[in-house]
């Protein structure tokens, strides 16, 4: 059996342990603030839990307006704020400073770090230091067990005994149990995988770079946000899918000029190079 301290809450993915934390935390009406674009189910949980959202939008550059997140805390009484970080979709990091200034503010702060061990830094350590901070963590992306649904958060102590009443008993299955004692066992070899993950990333940025129709953002997780200019993003998608490479487009107007592409195996990462040399 896995060996959980008193300030983690395993969860079934990390989706369930947003939702969980919302449905403890809020009344009908109470708010939540979402700084789109990131995660979408921050947004559906919030509603699912009979919140409201308060969305404060990201700069151009998908930095967060933490001077503009503080004003929306402070005028609309918020409960919650939902940030990740490395954020989704742009695999930007919110800086240190800014979060500490956010967690001043009277309100849960919900870290989202589904990607951090692709960024190699972490809010972790303020975890005791400040109780309204929920970290939410995952063994979807570094370990690969996307499909087996697990996930945790680090929570202050009071909290996370809350939550373990909360959450379904057997809300972990079996096989997501035993696939992450394993990961966890064989940590130096999964994270070697990482450090190749970001190796790739890197040299995909480059080679993307030299695209001129195509403009890479810095990332810290394992893909790559670009910005298309002159060609359409779906148009793009549905060629590379003829062609048996699957990346993502978007439909919502801050991200339809935009296409997302996930780093695999350096064979995989030259085909999608290649063909997109083709278009």
């Amino acid at each position: 059996m896995l060996k959980i301290s008193s300030n983690i809450v395993l969860t079934n993915g990390g989706d369930e342990a947003i939702d969980l934390v919302l449905r403890a935390i809020l009344e009908p009406h109470e708010v939540v603030l979402d700084a789109p674009p990131s995660f979408e189910m921050y947004r559906i949980f919030t509603l699912a839990n009979r919140g409201r959202v308060c969305e404060v939008a990201r700069r151009e550059d998908f930095t967060l307006d933490t001077d503009a997140v503080i004003r929306a805390a402070q005028t609309s009484n918020i409960k919650a704020l939902c940030l990740a970080s490395p954020n989704n979709p742009d695999g930007g990091l919110l800086p240190r400073a800014d979060l500490l200034r956010l967690l001043e503010l009277p309100a849960l702060v919900l870290m989202d770090e589904a990607y951090f061990e692709f960024a190699g830094t972490s809010a972790v350590d303020l975890a005791a230091r400040y109780p309204n901070l929920v970290i939410v963590r995952t063994f979807s992306k570094w370990a690969g067990l996307a499909g087996l649904r697990v996930g945790y958060l680090i929570a202050a102590p009071a909290l996370a005994r809350a939550l373990h009443t909360l959450r379904a008993p057997y809300n972990v299955n079996e096989a997501g149990l035993l696939a992450a004692r394993e990961s966890l066992l064989d940590v130096k070899y999964l994270m070697n995988n990482v450090r190749a993950i970001i190796a790739e990333r890197e040299r995909m940025r480059i080679a993307l770079s030299k695209f001129e129709w195509l403009t890479p953002l810095p990332s810290c997780t394992n893909f790559l946000l670009l910005r298309v200019a002159e060609r359409q993003p779906q148009a793009i998608k549905q060629a590379l899918a003829q062609r048996g490479i699957l990346i993502r487009a978007f439909q919502t107007p801050r991200l339809r000029d935009y296409i997302r592409i996930s780093v695999g195996a350096p064979a995989m990462n030259d085909a999608a190079l290649n063909a997109l040399r083709e278009l």
